[in-house]
């Protein structure tokens, strides 16, 4: 935890409207530190910005991650006013530093940022209700509309192979190989379950090989606590966390959206029997989804949609499952087998995908 002074000297390299009156923690997140900041301004009222301490060790290159922001976020906003849409609300606005930049690096070489505050909307961390799903995959859908005249080869990789799920499982092997804190032998069932799934992880990056599915703008990190529900129509207006934005697939980010929102529990669940894959919350986005990105899709990831549920879950919960391995040296964790309850939700949801799958390409074949 860094302590409220340095949080507050950052906050004074940015050129943010009053004084610092508030500083809170907001503990959701595996990766960056992230603060709401309240300032007063000279006429009394309040203004809120997030701030983030950006983690190098995940994001090596943070000045090209902070160009991607900004250059995508400009590219929305040109297309938000031309729509007569909010620019304050419909995108983040990075807030620049004194300097000119749009990051600051304190003493100790720590890389910050800062947004506006979407004010009057929430992140779910659930699906509490299912239009929450369904309009977060309008919003989702609509971001890849939107970007789809971006050139996505000019992006920046920010995690390199981010999605290649090829890598993904030759990651997860050497880290059952390596077994550098000795934990293998207590989960042979959970690596068993993922080796097992060797002959599909390839499913989407050969067809980006053969040039079948196209190369578009991602954010590839759909989670549904990545946008912004207004609290009053309970819209999504603002796509948020956008460091892996860079070239990737439409089904790296369909499918990461339905093994995070539809599912019956949280990621992290200890009891599995809460645990299961929800079909009316796949229909529930899929139509959404489709409402607005159908156009903007070819044939062939329209097939895929379904099955990109299942790899981007197995995916997802081999990284897991590798860093419980490794010792815990990726994922924020706040218990000892935090990693390993996740990965065991992600082996769950894939077993419950994998006997739907029927079911899920006929919802698919109804909305496309």
């Amino acid at each position: 935890m860094i302590d409220q002074n340095k949080i507050l000297n950052c906050v004074l390299h940015f050129d943010v409207e009053g004084p610092v009156v508030d500083i809170f923690k907001i503990e959701t997140g595996h990766i960056n530190g992230t603060y709401a900041i309240t300032c007063k301004k000279e006429d009394g009222s309040t203004i809120r910005y997030i701030l983030q301490s950006i983690n190098t060790k995940v994001f090596t290159r943070p000045v090209e991650l902070m160009e991607n922001i900004q250059n995508v976020t400009d590219y929305l906003r040109g297309i938000i006013l031309e729509n007569g849409g909010d620019v304050n609300r419909e995108t983040l606005t990075v807030i620049r530093a004194k300097t000119g930049l749009n990051y600051y690096v304190d003493e100790e070489n720590r890389y910050w940022r800062m947004y506006n505050y979407i004010e009057d909307a929430t992140s779910y961390q659930t699906v509490e209700r299912p239009i929450l799903f369904e309009n977060a995959a309008k919003a989702f859908g609509h971001f890849q509309k939107q970007l789809a005249g971006y050139p996505a080869d000019t992006l920046h990789e920010t995690i390199a192979q981010f999605h290649d799920t090829v890598k993904r499982f030759r990651d997860f092997e050497e880290a059952v190989a390596k077994d550098a804190v000795g934990r293998a032998a207590s989960v042979q069932p959970e690596i068993e379950f993922f080796l097992s799934h060797k002959d599909i992880c390839d499913t989407i990056t050969s067809r980006i090989a053969t040039g079948e599915i196209p190369l578009r703008v991602t954010h590839n990190d759909t989670k549904l606590n990545n946008i912004m529900i207004d609290n009053e129509t309970d819209e999504g207006i603002c796509i948020i966390d956008l460091d892996t934005v860079m070239p990737g697939s439409a089904l790296y980010d369909f499918g990461d959206s339905i093994r995070f929102g539809a599912s019956s529990a949280a990621e992290d669940e200890k009891d599995l029997s809460k645990v299961n894959f929800r079909i009316d919350l796949f229909e529930a986005y899929t139509r959404g989804y489709l409402q607005e990105a159908k156009d903007t899709l070819n044939e062939t990831e329209k097939d895929l949609l379904a099955m990109s549920a299942i790899i981007l879950t197995l995916e997802c919960g081999m990284r897991f499952l590798g860093d419980y391995l490794n010792g815990d040296i990726y994922f924020g964790i706040h218990r000892p087998e935090h990693n390993l309850d996740r990965a065991r939700t992600q082996i769950k949801l894939v077993a419950d995908m994998e006997s739907q799958l029927d079911a899920m390409n006929a919802v698919v074949a109804k909305y496309r």
